[in-house]
This record gives structure tokens, C-alpha cells and sequence, in this order.
């Protein structure tokens, strides 16, 4: 079983989560548990690129927050356990541009910002352990 360290695991994660699909890649190598990093945006990374990193199965890509169910249905997760009289105007939210920033304006007048920020890095710690799971890769704790 190869091993991908979780911090490693977790920066991808994130730098692919930043941008619009497609825009930012990382992929794990099969063979070695590295992880490379692309982007449409900038070719300067310091590392090498594998040729094949697209096309070979030897790399496996990272999924994003929405292809983990971490986005607006986190989101809407969240407002449903604590805020449930806020649901729809969250859901509203999320059906026009800046949803994230008015989400989070609501959270910090309602005092639970915070709690957002942590019930959020739990839900993808759990979901990229259990991606990895899924995909054969050991977490090493970093």
C-alpha cells in the first residue's frame, strides 16, 4: 500500500478546491505517494512534471471540495444542525454569486464562525482519509 502524507494530501487538496474545476490539478503517484501540483495559471512550480501525469493510471488525481460533497452541501449541512431556522436564506445564498462570503457573514453575526471553520477542516480530514481509503493509499500522519 503506498502512503501519502496528510499534509501533503490536505495542501493539494486545498489548492485544488481554490480555483474553477479544471484550473488546478494534483495528482498522487501510485508508486511513490508523491504528490504533483498543476496549473493552467502558472508552469513555475519547482518540481518536475511527469509527462504521463494525465494519462498514465500510475497517478491518481485529487478531487476537489464539490466531488467530496464538501462545498454548498456542507454548507447547508452545517445551517441544518445549527442554524436551521436560517436554511433558506443560506440556500438562497447559494444560488447567486458571493455565496461563501455572505454565508460566512452570517455565521460571524450569529456568533459561530468559528465553529464553522472546525466542523469544516473535520469534514474534509474525514472524507480525504476515507478517499484514500477507498483508493488504496495509507495516510501518514505528518
Amino acid at each position: 500500500m503506498i502512503a501519502v502524507k496528510l499534509d501533503d494530501l490536505s495542501m493539494a487538496f486545498d489548492f485544488v478546491s481554490s480555483a474553477a474545476p479544471l484550473d488546478h490539478n494534483a495528482y498522487v503517484s501510485l508508486d511513490t505517494g508523491q504528490v504533483y501540483w498543476t496549473s493552467d495559471f502558472n508552469d513555475a512550480f519547482d518540481e518536475e512534471i511527469p509527462d504521463d501525469l494525465e494519462t498514465s493510471d500510475r497517478y491518481l488525481a485529487i478531487p476537489d471540495k464539490n466531488e467530496l460533497g464538501l462545498g454548498r452541501k456542507l454548507a447547508l449541512q452545517f445551517v441544518a444542525q445549527k442554524l436551521p431556522e436560517c436554511y433558506d436564506q443560506v440556500e438562497g445564498f447559494f444560488r447567486r454569486q458571493g455565496a461563501y462570503a455572505h454565508f460566512k457573514y452570517l455565521l460571524e453575526r450569529k456568533g459561530i464562525l468559528e465553529l464553522w471553520y472546525s466542523f469544516e477542516a473535520d469534514s474534509v480530514e474525514r472524507a480525504l482519509r476515507q478517499w484514500c481509503a477507498e483508493n488504496g493509499l495509507e495516510i501518514l500522519e505528518s
